[in-house]
């Protein structure tokens, strides 16, 4: 581990807090980030640290999370959302673990990984426009009390994030949107269900790979983990306010720029 590393490392870890949970595609992002930047880290790198941004989304969300889980015995309410996050999270729990082996030795190799992110980063750029003005019914205000049937289907759209450039916020996010949720309760859902996906993709990461690692591994794991919590955390604080009153739109745009300035970069590169 020297200097150029934990620079990087730091670098990756601010990418990873500032984009978790804005649906820009936090993998994406860190694959494009550690390929220009020749970043040497261990392959299970972009993995782990995301559970920093989700450390800070604990932190932040401690005391509803607490008074969920006092009410959880007696209380309707909080045991009907608690299931709906579960079977919200169940599709790519189950997508996940069976397609583990092809998406890390497929799409998040850099030769095949790089143009698949900075086209379905420029492609999800343009469907957040069109979301954004898509006359939809709003039948859910409220995060806490969707149907099981409708987490179940917000589940399923974000499966589509295994796929690297989709983001797993904007798949939730948009998911959640066209099925009737407003914008600030779909941000809020997709923070919700980021929860345990994000710690089930950590545990069984580290499960898999945890041989591999050198002890300068582990150290620059533990920097861009700590980094990601800081930078998660203000992000976060933010999101939800901005999502209700700005809308998507700025997003797409941000990922249109960078698709194509990946693109333009990989082809005069390679």
């Amino acid at each position: 581990m020297n200097i150029a590393s934990i620079v990087e490392a730091v670098v990756l870890g601010v990418v990873e807090g500032l984009t978790e949970f804005i649906p820009v595609s936090s993998t994406g992002h860190l694959v494009l980030a550690g390929h220009f930047l020749k970043f040497e880290g261990n392959n299970s790198f972009n993995v782990l640290i995301q559970l920093g941004a989700i450390l800070a989304l604990l932190v932040l969300y401690a005391e509803k999370l607490w008074r969920i889980a006092i009410a959880l015995p007696k209380d309707k309410e909080a045991q009907r959302f608690v299931i709906g996050i579960l079977v919200a999270f169940l599709p790519a729990a189950v997508f996940g673990v069976a397609l583990h082996g092809v998406l890390k030795t497929y799409l998040l190799n850099d030769a095949i990984a790089v143009p698949i992110i900075c086209y379905a980063l420029i492609a999800g750029g343009f469907v957040l426009m069109a979301v954004d003005d898509i006359p939809v019914q709003k039948r859910f205000a409220n995060a806490y009390v969707l149907d099981w049937m409708t987490c179940l289907k917000i589940g399923l759209f974000q499966c589509l994030s295994l796929i690297p450039g989709v983001s797993r916020s904007g798949a939730t996010i948009v998911g959640a949107m066209l099925l009737g949720v407003d914008k600030r309760s779909a941000a809020e859902f997709s923070f919700f269900l980021a929860i345990p996906t994000m710690i089930g993709a950590f545990a069984y990461d580290l499960f898999k790979s945890y041989k591999e690692f050198s002890m300068d591994d582990a150290g620059l794991i533990a920097i861009g983990f700590v980094v990601a919590f800081i930078s998660g955390f203000f992000v976060v604080k933010i999101l939800l306010d901005f999502v209700s009153k700005r809308g998507l739109a700025i997003f797409g745009w941000w990922r249109i720029i960078v698709g194509v300035a990946g693109l333009a970069a990989w082809y005069t590169i390679h």
